[in-house]
């Protein structure tokens, strides 16, 4: 099994980058692995720690219509240049946590995606390039908001709500490019997505390189690389689980946005 990079925090509030082994016990690492982390004596057991999202981008930046069949069901076709759009950092949860359906919308839909860590500075990079600096590879959900996207005509609002983007639940150094992508509601047992990561219309050092013409990627930052066909609606209580063969699975709830609390004057 390929080694295992996960983010955690312990029962005592600290934390760290690690090595997730096969009992789950963690070996904590120095520093974050992209920036030549190293393995210490500290070795964390299963109860002492709770699962975070595997990094912490100072930017995600995402890729629509990446998949030929998906732009097809999105009423369109695959662009000629990788389209753009960013989600917030705030949009981040790990594993086992609930995606809050906002009250803005009556539309939420799942996008199970593969993520690329990067894991040095990128900017201007060829696609030869490019590709050292992908550090490694994770699962994401591009939680989306359909009928907004669709009302706003552009997409920062429909992205971009805290938790729309579930991250995990943890990174691998390599994956193969025939590895799939399925996702699967509820207890379902039939996937409501299922591609080949190599069916992208653009591949990603091709487009880490397109989006390094354009802004500085940091060590951490992630690129969502598109959703395959299938898309569809969640309710609250549903489930989304994303497998991507050589990775895992990455697995949320829905449940209702909770609201916040007023300060007491």
């Amino acid at each position: 099994m390929a080694q295992r990079y996960v983010r955690i925090q312990t029962t005592a509030g600290k934390l760290h980058y690690g090595l997730l082994q096969l009992d789950r016990q963690v070996q904590v690492l120095d520093a974050p692995p992209w920036l030549s982390g190293q393995p210490t004596d500290e070795i964390l057991p299963a109860h002492d720690y709770f699962l975070l999202a595997p990094c912490a981008p100072s930017k995600i930046v995402a890729v629509g219509k990446n998949y030929l069949k998906h732009a097809i069901e999105m009423g369109g076709a695959v662009p000629q240049e990788p389209l753009l759009f960013f989600k917030p950092s705030t949009s981040v949860i790990a594993a086992d946590t609930s995606i809050q359906y906002p009250p803005q919308t009556s539309r939420v839909d799942y996008e199970g995606e593969l993520a690329l860590v990067i894991g040095d500075r990128c900017f201007e990079c060829t696609p030869e390039q490019a590709q050292t600096k992908i550090w490694g590879y994770t699962i994401a959900n591009d939680v989306t908001a359909r009928d907004l996207q669709r009302k706003d005509s552009q997409w920062t609002r429909a992205k971009g709500f805290d938790t729309f983007c579930p991250l995990g639940p943890w990174i691998v150094r390599e994956i193969s490019a025939a590895a799939r992508l399925q996702t699967f509601l509820n207890d379902n047992p039939t996937p409501v997505q299922s591609a080949l990561i190599n069916e992208m219309a653009f591949s990603p050092e091709v487009l880490v390189s397109y989006i390094s013409q354009v802004m500085t990627l940091l060590p951490g930052d992630v690129v969502l690389t598109g959703t395959p066909e299938g898309v569809g609606e969640v309710q609250v209580g549903d489930r989304i689980r994303i497998e991507i063969e050589g990775i895992g699975c990455l697995e949320n709830s829905v449940a209702a946005r909770k609201t916040a609390e007023v300060p007491v004057s």
